[in-house]
């Protein structure tokens, strides 16, 4: 399509829509000296700025413009001029996004306007730029959004009043639900059925990280089946009883290579042998080899034979496969019937973690413009179980809950449980809170189990495997998640649908002979576990720079007892940019897919996205790109 239209702040100019684009040229007829308010279209803009081309992808809106603005005539002896014989021009105004150039993960909306003398013609053009924009099926056309009024400082109710105009223009459909208690999203996306929610493209919290976990474990409490990963005593279990060995204390790398060499043979020959599925029940864990496929109770479903070490598994994370092991019928896995269905965030919290570390912006207005145009963007999970000591006996079912960005115990947990007492203080009850669990420099004495994941550079020196693991993690080459992060579509394509599915189908595998559990026992300041980066406002780089969204990995930071002049080192190279916080001998970091906890003597709570979780025995393990987000990820 294409026709001469005038364009505010410019003059006429010869327009072309195609598929992707819209573009002009202008014609040298030029009309500065309308009486509409330059404010109304660029603000500040000159309009020497304005492009000369919006692509469709960035093109949020368009509407009809009332602006009733009167242009002067042209003189009569002027060329050819949409303007030279009219008095009165309608118009219609294209909204697009532009990124900030002095903050690149910032969007900014902006806006066009065009005039005609003929208000069909601005009818025509309005109707088949929504034709283009309606081809993107990757858009959100119905959206159920919860506001929590309580959350950060109490702005989110403000927040959504200013960023809800950018819904309204795109022609979004709404529900909208501010909540009134604790407990109250997740409640209502616990109840709703998939029929209802097949209605919706997505869900949209307007608020903190809680926030977020209360939808989202609202949103998988049910639907997501999956068996547990291996309880501590599970893990020692195995161990003891293939190996005749401790679960493989990484103080001897000799006698751990050929332990684990010795296991993952015996396991490796079981594992071929023609032999009917083995069927396991509700103790049972997925994580520990020999288990295949079978119907089992309640929030459970059939598996595969798998799993990270001692089964006969051909996935590898080079590859990017994330399939099953050859054992076992094929599973059906419950899924939405609407393959779209993405959350969105806008932050109103206090930190904002998983926003700025899946947009790089704490910043509503980039947020609503990336829920908007429909941006996918898939993000691991991670299960967490806290198990009670007689739960096998009582047959009790463990707790779960699921984990988006990060979990902490010892520092970070009593941290969360101190400021819960200062909850009118606002976000500032989080600084108060850890000077005074700071100051106390309290540790605790517990075990940390975990699946060892090799580094490419050095898992084929067997004799240095140990004491270079952590060197490794240090001294590699960071390679930080941005927008098309190269790690994450290793397997993931950020514009398939995600469904939700059984979590050994989604865990990362690596190749039997380099897979092993580790343990770490000692006394511990913090005990760490990172989805994400963990960026926010105080810590610019995150916990750990350089994790992943969706590369099925999780980052266990074990920090050990040290002074408080150690510590304290630690916790200011957070808070500046580049400084590696990790790197101190007190520190160890540990790259894994499953996890197992257990503490002993006096205990501390867990944080679990902001959130506290008791737990004493615990365990981990990571569903890689479980859900979507509507976002892009960050642009630094």
């Amino acid at each position: 399509m294409a026709s001469r239209l005038y364009l505010d702040f410019v003059g006429e100019v010869d327009v072309l829509l195609t598929p992707d684009r819209i573009s002009w040229l202008t014609t040298g007829n030029t009309n500065a000296s309308s009486d509409c308010d330059m404010s109304s279209c660029w603000g500040l803009m000159a309009a020497t700025q304005m492009p000369t081309e919006v692509l469709i992808s960035d093109i949020y809106a368009v509407e009809l413009a009332n602006r009733g603005s009167i242009l002067e005539s042209k003189s009569a002896a002027a060329t050819f001029s949409l303007l030279s014989c009219v008095s009165k021009l309608h118009y219609f105004a294209v909204h697009f996004v532009e990124k900030s150039h002095k903050q690149h993960s910032v969007w900014i909306p902006r806006e066009l306007v065009f005039g005609h003398p003929d208000p069909k013609a601005c009818q025509e053009w309005v109707r088949c730029i929504h034709n283009f924009l309606n081809l993107d099926d990757k858009r959100p056309k119905k959206l159920l959004v919860f506001v929590n009024p309580l959350s950060g400082k109490r702005h989110a109710v403000k927040t959504w009043e200013v960023v809800r105009p950018l819904f309204d223009r795109a022609k979004i459909m709404m529900k909208v639900v501010k909540t009134d208690r604790a407990g109250h999203a997740f409640d209502i996306m616990k109840e709703i059925t998939t029929e209802q929610l097949n209605c919706y493209d997505g869900a949209v919290t307007v608020g903190g990280d809680g926030f977020f976990n209360e939808v989202l474990n609202g949103l998988l409490s049910w639907r997501h089946k999956a068996p547990y990963p291996p309880s501590p005593v599970d893990v020692e279990h195995y161990i003891q009883e293939n190996a005749g060995q401790p679960i493989f204390p990484h103080t001897d790398a000799v006698q751990n290579a050929e332990l684990g060499a010795r296991a993952v043979q015996d396991a490796e020959d079981h594992a071929e042998l023609d032999s009917p599925p083995l069927c396991y029940d509700k103790d049972s864990r997925p994580l520990l080899p020999n288990f295949v496929a079978s119907r089992t109770e309640a929030s459970h479903l059939s598996l595969h034979q798998s799993l990270q070490f001692g089964c006969k598994c051909i996935d590898n994370l080079k590859s990017g496969y994330l399939g099953s092991c050859t054992s076992g019928e094929a599973t059906t896995m419950p899924s939405f019937l609407n393959p779209s269905f993405r959350i969105g965030i806008i932050p109103a919290g206090s930190t904002d973690t998983i926003v700025v570390s899946t947009t790089g912006a704490r910043d509503p207005t980039t947020s609503a413009l990336q829920i908007i145009l429909g941006k996918r963007l898939p993000l691991d999970i991670a299960q967490v179980v806290s198990w009670k000591s007689n739960s096998k006996s009582s047959g009790e079912a463990p707790c779960v809950r699921y984990l988006a960005s990060f979990a902490g115990y010892g520092f970070y947990g009593d941290v969360i449980r101190e400021s819960e007492s200062y909850r009118w203080m606002g976000p500032a009850r989080y600084d108060f809170a850890g000077t005074r669990v700071f100051l106390r420099h309290r540790s605790y004495e517990a075990e940390v189990s975990f699946i060892e994941v090799p580094d490419e550079t050095t898992h084929h020196i067997r004799s240095e495997l140990a004491s270079c693991r952590n060197e490794a993690v240090r001294n590699s080459k960071k390679v930080k998640c941005l927008m098309n992060c190269a790690v994450c579509a290793n397997g993931i394509k950020s514009d398939d649908p995600i469904v939700f599915t059984s979590g050994v189908e989604m865990l990362p595998q690596t190749k039997p002979q380099a897979s092993k559990w580790l343990k770490s026992k000692g006394i511990f300041l913090s005990v760490g576990a990172a989805l994400m980066s963990c960026r926010n406002d105080k810590a610019p780089d995150g916990v750990v720079a350089d994790a992943h969204l969706a590369d099925g990995f999780l980052h266990l930071v074990l920090i050990k007892d040290c002074s408080h002049v150690s510590y304290l080192r630690h916790l200011l190279r957070l808070t500046r940019k580049d400084a590696d916080p990790l790197d101190f001998k007190f520190i160890e970091h540990h790259k894994t897919t499953a996890f197992t906890f257990v503490s002993h003597g006096e205990e501390s709570m867990w944080n679990v996205d902001g959130e506290v979780f008791p737990a004493c025995q615990l365990s981990a393990q990571v569903f890689r790109g479980l859900i979507s987000l509507f976002a892009t990820g960050p642009q630094l």
